[in-house]
């Protein structure tokens, strides 16, 4: 790895660490270590980055704020690309253009004070805008799918492609591009609408008190573990299944909410994958209900 980081560090990729501590870099506050951690300047600086990589045969991951990962406790063997500087945001009228590495509850705020309507279900989405794109990231009823007009990509040929709202496919927590992972986005289009900003803002706050009423705020998690299911939700059946409360390890399902999980007590990446394997098949068992997990598991093989 130390001919990877002398490329990365010679071709000016960007800033560059190594033997990163992962639990620094996820919601959940657990997972191993990358051997290196890349943040790319520009696409062109991603493109050169990729291209070392797979002429070098390293394995990588576009990570954004891991807010929806789950990465074991082992050692990651590869590169974790980071696009923290892929933050420029662009407003003009009702549309927002934004990269992919904008903080989504950033971006929520700054249609806020702009008077712009649409983005309020992602004010308490700790996630990147990136991501936000990659898993239909949504609330309240809404999601990306409503607001995204296009996005550009980084194919897998290492091409910039413009996709537009019909191509992503969008669905339930689901994307074009989280089925395609080889793709990666760069930035995204928002087409949002004009509005009373005192009325956005007012329930933007009466959204925050409501997650601080009944979300488990003051531990790490990565939100909701399961998708609700057609006509239910994922957290009554865990409940009617008397599993609040219950705990592996350091990792618990909330008394305040069944379905987070929280790490309450210096869990494992592991102790936090037991649980909600055990709570999906308590609740297969007893309702008959194959939940489907929300995050995604990383660098378990």
């Amino acid at each position: 790895m130390k001919k990877i980081v002398s490329l990365i560090k010679k071709n000016q990729i960007g800033n560059v660490k190594t033997e990163v501590n992962l639990s620094n870099y996820t919601t959940y506050k657990v997972g191993g270590t990358a051997r290196i951690m890349v943040y790319p300047k520009s696409v062109e600086k991603l493109i050169e980055l990729i291209k070392i990589l797979r002429e070098n045969n390293i394995k990588y991951l576009v990570l954004g704020l891991g807010s929806n990962v789950i990465f074991s406790d082992y050692s990651y063997d590869g590169v974790i690309i980071k696009l923290d500087e892929f933050n420029k945001i662009i407003i003009s009228d009702t549309v927002i253009t934004a990269q992919a590495g904008v903080p989504l509850i950033k971006l929520s705020n700054l249609a806020c004070k702009h008077g712009l309507t649409g983005l309020e279900f992602a004010s308490g989405i700790p996630g990147s805008l990136g991501g936000a794109i990659y898993m239909n990231a949504g609330a309240y009823k809404s999601d990306m799918g409503y607001i995204t007009s296009s996005i550009k990509v980084l194919t897998p040929d290492l091409q910039v492609k413009t996709l537009y709202n019909k191509d992503l496919e969008y669905k339930y927590r689901d994307s074009f591009l989280r089925q395609n992972k080889d793709y990666i986005c760069i930035e995204a289009t928002l087409i949002l609408m004009h509005g009373d900003k005192r009325e956005i803002k007012k329930l933007i706050e009466t959204r925050r008190h409501k997650r601080l009423m009944t979300q488990p705020l003051n531990f790490p998690s990565a939100g909701s573990v399961f998708r609700n299911p057609d006509n239910d939700f994922a957290g009554r059946l865990i409940e009617e299944c008397n599993l609040k409360g219950f705990s592996i390890g350091g990792a618990k399902v909330s008394e305040k909410h069944a379905n987070f999980i929280v790490n309450y007590n210096n869990a494992s990446a592991s102790n936090i994958k037991n649980l909600i394997d055990y709570v999906h098949d308590k609740v297969k068992e007893k309702k008959n209900v194959d939940l489907k997990i929300e995050q995604e598991f990383i660098n378990w093989e």
